[in-house]
């Protein structure tokens, strides 16, 4: 059941720091790796791009796209196909220098991204914002679900689902 795997995605959206980036370049899927750091609504993510970037310059042409983020894999996964992973589409949209939403966007990349620090200095570096209009998730084997924007908001405020091997949390 969808509501069950809620805290599953909101999990899995905030314990990640890297995504895979899909834009269009000339209309052909183009696909890079980035770092992001989610919103506290699920809807939206930051990234800190570089302008040189190719998939920088095919979002100024087409704002659409997609973030791939996924479990990372492990030696002890016999069969990948069983991580959770999550497709979400949407749009990106620069969030300029002098706009309120700057610095604290900035300080929150920055909380989960400290390395990158310095790079906020460099002329060709700026901070965007991908939103969300929908995702897919896979939790694992007939774990498929269609995401709404509602869905993640949803995911955004339930609590985490207790240990499995019965320990209590806390």
């Amino acid at each position: 059941m969808l509501q069950e795997e809620l805290p599953l995605v909101a999990r899995l959206l905030r314990g990640q720091r890297v995504a895979s980036l899909g834009t269009l370049a000339d209309g052909a899927p183009f696909v890079s790796l980035v770092a992001y750091a989610a919103e506290d609504d699920l809807c939206s993510y930051l990234l800190h791009l570089s302008d040189l970037s190719p998939h920088t310059r095919h979002l100024r042409i087409d704002s659409r796209a997609a973030l791939l983020i996924a479990e990372p894999e492990t030696a002890e996964v016999e069969d990948v196909q069983t991580l959770a992973r999550i497709t979400l589409s949407g749009t990106v949209t620069l969030v300029a220098k002098d706009a309120p939403e700057h610095a604290t966007g900035r300080a929150r990349y920055l909380e989960r991204h400290p390395a990158a620090a310095m790079l906020f200095d460099f002329a060709d570096f700026n901070l965007y914002r991908f939103t969300a209009s929908g995702a897919r998730y896979v939790g694992g084997f007939a774990r498929a679900y269609t995401l709404t924007v509602d869905h993640l908001r949803q995911a955004a405020v339930v609590n985490d689902p207790p240990p499995s091997n019965g320990e209590a949390s806390g």
